[in-house]
């Protein structure tokens, strides 16, 4: 299956474009997984190196790693190592790939809306029933998952 984007006019649209979103929540939920897996690894291992001294503070390690895994990886490459596995990544309202600063504001907004599991039961609600299937934090920022564009892109 091959999808092109030509043009940075906005988003693909879903009616005509269906097949930038094809699977997407699916795919999202075990890049998710693979993220999580990464993030928890890499802070058991810096507890480790510690001598278990930051897994004393566990969630403030977990919080940090997240934050810099997450806004790394979608700052370089606008996706994380789990999107890339799962071949999706986030594009801004523009339709262009998020820059450094938008993947640290989409970083903190996820990991915000994140801490409520209400805001986060919205989030995946909002996922699996809009056009875009967009969470809450793409919803505020106008961006959103799509499979990895073939072309010019």
């Amino acid at each position: 299956m091959t999808h092109t984007m030509t043009h940075s006019a906005g988003l693909p649209d879903p009616e005509y474009d269906h097949a930038f979103y094809d699977g997407v929540p699916a795919k999202r939920f075990f890049a998710w997984i693979v993220d999580v897996i990464l993030i928890a690894l890499v802070s058991l291992i810096l507890g480790l190196l510690t001598l278990t001294v930051l897994l004393w503070v566990w969630p403030i390690l977990y919080f940090t790693v997240s934050f810099l895994y997450r806004s790394a990886t979608i700052g370089t490459g606008s996706a994380t190592l789990g999107m890339r596995l799962m071949n999706i990544e986030l594009r801004n309202g523009l339709g262009q790939r998020l820059s450094p600063a938008e993947a640290m504001i989409h970083t903190g907004l996820y990991l915000f809306l994140s801490a409520s599991v209400i805001l986060q039961l919205i989030s995946v609600g909002l996922m699996l029933a809009s056009r875009r299937h967009q969470g809450l934090h793409d919803h505020i920022l106008g961006s959103a998952a799509i499979n990895r564009p073939r072309g010019l892109y």
